[in-house]
């Protein structure tokens, strides 16, 4: 799950932000002021980070600047003001991308979008996922939860890695199936249920009311979220 940091020193802002990103599966933190920004950058390292411009201690430019130069994180700028001096210092200070206010919430979800495909396309393919205490390593094909090794079958983890990797989003058993087993997997899509259970009872700490593997009733199943 992609962490996402929103600084802007507006409530509304911040809250029509957090709204948007939440909604599309992203963790999303907030700040109202630069200070704040720096800490929770340090605290969390957010995958990304908007940015608003004019921030009532540091501005925008320098919190940018300071981000930049000790870590690798995007930067998304949000300004107020639609002069291209503030558009090129924005970039010089090592902003990745700018949108002007007023903005339309699905034009700043496109960007975000994109950047951070961008940034995992420089990074190679993920290595890991990691959700509350369930680790998975998609490179060794172990998985771990508390640090304990848990000994999946092959198909019990081709199942968790296809769920584990787009979180929230609802599969059907005929697309769980296809996409975890191959197109030429002849089985019964009821045999996703079967290591659904058997996956559950591994890695569940209550599987009457699971946390990781969630049943959405009529349409099939989703990883992790609310």
């Amino acid at each position: 799950m992609k962490r996402i940091l929103v600084v802007d020193d507006e409530p509304a802002i911040r809250d029509l932000v957090q709204m948007v990103l939440s909604r599309e599966g992203y963790q999303v933190m907030t700040a109202s002021d630069g200070q704040s920004a720096l800490v929770a950058a340090d605290a969390v390292k957010p995958d990304l980070i908007v940015l608003d411009l004019m921030l009532p201690d540091i501005s925008g430019h320098e919190v940018c600047r300071k981000i930049t130069e000790q870590y690798q994180t995007p930067v998304i700028m949000l300004t107020a003001k639609n002069d291209v001096v503030d558009k090129v210092l924005g970039l010089e200070f090592g902003a990745d991308d700018y949108i002007t206010k007023p903005f339309d919430a699905r034009e700043l979800l496109a960007r975000v979008k994109a950047l951070l495909r961008r940034l995992d396309k420089r990074q190679g393919p993920q290595e890991t996922i990691v959700y509350k205490d369930l680790l998975i390593n998609l490179m060794n094909k172990t998985v771990t939860k508390s640090q304990q090794s848990l000994s999946l079958t092959p198909k019990e983890f081709q199942l968790l890695e296809v769920l584990a990797a787009h979180p929230r989003r609802i599969f059907s058993r005929d697309e769980l199936m296809t996409l975890a087993w191959g197109y030429d997997y002849t089985g019964d899509s009821r045999a996703v249920d079967i290591h659904i259970t058997r996956l559950r009872k591994k890695i569940e700490d209550n599987t009457s009311q699971p946390q990781y593997i969630i049943t959405v009733y009529g349409f099939g199943y989703r990883f992790g979220g609310v």
